[in-house]
């Protein structure tokens, strides 16, 4: 049977329009791979200006003012980066917990986080979790967009293999602190700090350090404003963890 069925598919492969066919589609994938290592050579990240210095502006950001821009109802952006060091630890590991348990123990990706995430959107029928780790969220925010094709996310593992290789955890944390999105306009912790209680990032107390995690997943619809039945259920989910 098994002999049968390889002769049929020689068979057929063999046929001289076939075989055009399986070249022509090769030489078309040679050239996209070609296409596509040199638009991975044009944004590949000069890994040193990332390394130090004050976190500069994300694409979202730059996004978000470009709308705004067009738009009169958007409030204005909120955006004030600060070193890691005056950031709460409170904020840091309510993050931690939050979106990345084992961030310290992977070089990356979380292949377990991801089969998780597999496992769960399965049994909803529904994609609910990504899997994406603090660096691939880091990644996403300062280089590309929130578009879901293959290919994004293809130039996304290879971005953040070359950051973790490149810089510190405490460094792509303090990016992702300073860059995270906690409500329309409102990027960072510090401006988030400030916008909800009036005080800088340094001083979050643990409430609030959950509070302000627990806005990850959908900011602008549940933060501690909206106050909403879902944003509720995470701040109890984070709490039981940290």
């Amino acid at each position: 049977m098994g002999y049968r069925i390889q002769r049929k598919f020689r068979s057929i492969v063999g046929r001289p329009g076939i075989r055009q066919l399986l070249r022509w589609g090769g030489r078309l994938l040679l050239v996209l791979g070609l296409m596509d290592a040199g638009y991975l050579i044009g944004i590949w990240p000069q890994w040193e200006l990332y390394a130090s210095g004050p976190v500069q502006r994300s694409n979202f950001i730059r996004a978000y003012e470009f709308e705004r821009s067009r738009r009169s109802d958007w409030p204005r952006l909120r955006w004030n980066p600060v070193a890691i060091d005056a950031i709460a630890q409170n904020m840091i590991w309510a993050v931690v917990v939050a979106e990345d348990a084992r961030f310290f123990e992977h070089e990356g990706v979380d292949l377990e986080a991801l089969r998780d995430a597999m496992e769960y959107n399965l049994s909803q029928k529904k994609l609910v979790y990504g899997g994406s780790t603090i660096s691939q969220q880091t990644v996403k925010n300062v280089f590309l967009s929130s578009s879901r094709d293959p290919l994004r996310k293809w130039h996304e593992l290879l971005l953040t293999i070359g950051m973790e290789r490149n810089l510190s955890k405490k460094r792509i944390l303090e990016h992702y602190l300073n860059l995270a999105e906690f409500g329309r306009g409102i990027y960072g912790v510090d401006a988030a700090a400030r916008y909800y209680w009036g005080i800088p990032a340094s001083r979050l107390s643990r409430r609030q350090a959950i509070e302000l995690a627990a806005t990850l997943p959908s900011p602008v619809k549940n933060n501690p404003s909206t106050d909403t039945r879902a944003f509720r259920r995470r701040v109890k989910k984070i709490r039981r963890y940290f």
